[in-house]
């Protein structure tokens, strides 16, 4: 029998016998290295076997697990991962497919070490580079088994750890066989996706930690390999890596979904890290792509809860921060239009209390204080993308929030929300907040193309308003806009200082474009500090903000003409406080007087005229000694001691026009504008703001009306223009504006104290005498010129063109050709 049996051996085929002598007799000897090298020479000498070697293989290894030999199974897998990396013929495919049906069943097993062999086989197999393309060959069951690893809930934490730091390590192997390999079908797939980015969240979310380690992958240390949180990012970084622009949708899409169904954007934490991985991991030219995404799924949640929204902003403002100036990519406006409109939601939901718009009086205060956090959060999130854009994008982001906001008097009611006055106010301030947060930082060389009329003339309307929190909006804004070399820290405080070169202002000439902006908008920004100076509603921090106006003007953007205005509204504020008419409070007087003294004593000093500096320290000495309530030190304090009434404040505490025309005419500056006194111009704004009457707004329609009246131009005498003419028009420039001023003061006079019936008739004439100068104008337009058949009479003797077919004209014989 012994000879029989030794026989058969030997008719067996050679690969069988070469496979067969690589088992020991004894499993724990492990692999038979002599015999393992022939093999390898067989299979390399004759690679059309190697198929036939591998099927055998897997036919032994089938018996061994289901014999639970396990120690065979060990050795066969092995000698399966050293063919495997010695062969790269084109027979490998065939060996490949045996190989990975080994593997499916090491996978299969209840057996956790024999999931982990197969798992380690498989990423060895990951790692290398096949020769020869794969038409036919399938990973779906390995992306559902190694993501089910991944989820591992073995009883021993041990072995379940391995078991899902196996899980991670196999996805890893199936990204890198098949992300770069066209043939293989496409990981990318929502199908695949939906599972393999689930899994590895899913075991990132079990570390404790709150940030991510660095902001690029880096090769982890052994003892970090330990840890299936670094290895699941390790692995996650790597992914996302490896997505091209048309892969990143599908690959975030699935973060989002894990977010939402385990409701972890309430703690912010944990989206945030995610998020703070993806960011750095993917190629920067695609964050538009992530930051499109997030606000799409922002706007999918508007009636979610606001902690949700809030988490979600939270993560836009920490994304956008990475991504720089990529993050907004080629819709910029459509991101800014995203955030102002769950902006204008909130407000909606905070004031209604629900998110259908009735009333929840029982979650009304939870709601508002939320509501409130995701405001300040995605005002927060609007400065940041702000500052990942060039000047001019900003500008333009700048125009478009304006043109959100509701404009008192213009927006009556807005579309979208239900919520009344208040709601209106409550936009405006978050509006306003907003453009605070873009101006930030705001740096331009041309202030007439960043601060354009559509942009400023609205902006400033709102310092009129009543609201004290919207004027000092407006203030903050303005102070970005023109502080162009960080000087605002300096005037943060109002006070005497007696050397401002301990304040290390950086000066620069005033340019051309800057002289032109002062000439358009001077007169504006002068009327708007002098009437917010005069609001009974203007705190500590509007003075404050205003004399920082008044400093970063006068450093920012002054010229010799800009600095004598400068001079005539800050005495005219002296006036203002001086004034009993105002009903100002106390309070307000003194702060009007102190920030005069202030500005005053700054611009005295920025001239270096000596006599005019000497003037105004003689004043202010002379308030430190008699009226020390006059001044900042003692005004702007948390607990000012003021009088009860200032009646008398004279003599040598004010500061004197005459003498300081007569001290600065000396070095130059124009005398004959110092010695007019300030007067604020009303313009078509207040219509913006504080109009009240109907009488008001009619007196302004009329003035207009008689400024361009054809009555006005034939009362005006022609003369013929000489050098003489042009000399005392400019020299009386000044006195005609004071005699349009008070033409103007007559006119809203008379319309606000005139009866009804004569400024009915007044009216009624000017319309009679526009409507007679129209039917002229028509009758001239749409009369047919002569024709040349002639004319015929009508029967009242009038004469009437003849309506005749043009080819019974008559003609001229020059022109008929």
């Amino acid at each position: 029998m012994t000879g029989v049996c030794g026989c058969c051996g030997a008719l067996r085929p050679r690969y069988k016998r070469l496979v067969d002598n690589i088992f020991p007799e004894d499993p724990e000897d492990g692999l038979v290295k002599a015999n393992m090298e022939k093999l390898t020479f067989y299979a390399l000498s004759a690679p059309e076997k190697l198929d036939r070697i591998g099927a055998y293989l897997s036919e032994r290894l089938s018996r061994d697990v289901a014999r639970h030999r396990y120690g065979y199974v060990c050795i066969a897998m092995e000698a399966l991962d050293q063919l495997l990396m010695a062969c790269h013929c084109q027979s490998i495919n065939l060996f490949v497919e045996s190989f990975l049906k080994m593997v499916r069943k090491l996978l299969e097993s209840d057996k956790p070490s024999l999931q982990i062999l197969g798992t380690n086989s498989f990423v060895k197999f990951a790692n290398i580079e096949e020769d020869t393309p794969s038409y036919h060959r399938s990973y779906d069951f390995f992306v559902s088994r190694f993501s089910e690893m991944c989820h591992s809930s073995y009883e021993d934490p041990d072995i379940r750890t391995k078991i899902r730091m196996a899980g991670i390590k196999g996805l890893q192997g199936v990204v890198r066989k098949t992300v770069n390999d066209e043939l293989q079908a496409n990981i990318w797939d929502p199908q695949h996706m939906d599972k393999i980015v689930p899994s590895l969240l899913f075991n990132l979310q079990s570390g404790e930690r709150t940030e991510s380690r660095s902001p690029s992958p880096l090769q982890a240390s052994e003892k970090e390999k330990e840890s299936p949180v670094e290895l699941t990012e390790r692995c996650f970084r790597e992914l996302l890596g490896r997505a091209a622009y048309g892969n990143i949708k599908n690959a975030i899409t699935p973060v989002l979904m894990h977010l939402d169904n385990h409701s972890l954007w309430e703690g912010k934490t944990f989206a945030v890290r995610c998020f703070k991985i993806i960011m750095y991991s993917i190629q920067s030219q695609h964050s538009h792509l992530v930051i499109q995404q997030l606000l799409g799924h922002l706007d999918a949640n508007s009636k979610n809860s606001a902690t949700v929204r809030a988490g979600i902003v939270e993560v836009l403002l920490e994304a956008a921060a990475i991504a720089s100036s990529g993050s907004v990519g080629p819709t910029v406006l459509e991101v800014f239009n995203t955030l102002l409109r769950q902006l204008r939601l909130s407000v909606d939901y905070e004031l209604t209390g629900s998110y259908d718009g009735n009333t929840n009086i029982g979650t009304k205060i939870i709601k508002a204080h939320e509501e409130r956090q995701l405001q300040e959060a995605v005002i927060r999130t609007i400065g940041s993308f702000a500052n990942t854009l060039p000047t001019y994008q900003r500008s333009e982001v700048m125009l478009f929030i304006m043109g959100k906001i509701p404009v008192p008097g213009v927006h009556l009611a807005l579309p979208s929300t239900g919520s009344g006055p208040e709601g209106t106010r409550m936009i405006q301030i978050m509006l306003l907040k907003s453009l605070v947060q873009v101006t930030a930082g705001f740096q331009t060389t041309n202030m007439l193309t960043a601060l354009p009329n559509s942009f400023l003339e609205p902006l400033l309307s709102f310092s009129l308003t009543e609201d004290p929190e919207a004027r000092l909006l407006v203030l903050q804004i303005l102070l970005s806009l023109i502080d162009r070399h960080d000087n605002r820290p300096k005037f943060s405080n109002i006070s005497i200082i007696s050397d401002i070169s301990v304040l290390k202002l950086k000066v620069d000439k005033c340019s051309r474009q800057d002289n032109l902006f002062m000439k358009k908008h001077g007169q504006q920004l002068y009327r708007h500090i002098y009437l917010g100076c005069k609001e009974q509603s203007s705190g500590r921090e509007h003075y404050e903000t205003l004399f920082a106006l008044l400093g970063l003007l006068s450093v920012e953007l002054a010229n010799e003409e800009v600095v004598v205005d400068l001079i005539r509204l800050t005495l005219a504020l002296q006036d203002l406080a001086l004034s009993t008419d105002e009903a100002l409070p106390v309070y307000n007087r003194c702060a009007v007087h102190a920030l005069a003294a202030a500005y005053l004593n700054l611009i005295c000093q920025l001239t270096t005229v000596p006599a005019f500096c000497q003037h105004i320290h003689e004043v202010i000495e002379a308030r430190q000694k008699e009226s020390p309530f006059l001044l900042p030190e003692d005004v702007f304090i948390d607990n000012p001691k003021l009088l009860s009434s200032l009646e008398k404040v004279e003599g040598d505490v004010l500061f004197l026009q005459s003498k300081i025309t007569e001290v600065l005419g000396g070095s130059g500056y124009n005398t004959e504008r110092l010695a007019t006194p300030y007067v604020p111009q009303y313009t078509d704004e207040d219509r913006l703001s504080k109009r009240k009457s109907i009488g008001e707004t009619i007196s302004l329609q009329v003035e207009v009306e008689s400024r361009n009246s054809p009555e006005k131009e034939e009362r005006t005498p022609t003369e013929e223009i000489t050098f003489e003419t042009l000399k005392n028009a400019i020299v009386d420039s000044v006195g005609m504006e004071e005699q349009e001023r008070e033409r103007r003061r007559l006119v809203v006079e008379k319309f606000q104290k005139a009866p009804f019936e004569e400024i009915a008739a007044h009216c009624g004439a000017r319309a009679t005498l526009l409507q007679s100068k129209l039917n002229q104008i028509f009758e001239i337009t749409i009369r047919p010129p002569p024709s040349p058949s002639g004319t015929i009479s009508s029967g009242y003797g009038q004469t009437q063109s003849r309506s005749v077919p043009i080819y019974e004209m008559k003609f001229p014989d020059l022109c008929v050709y």
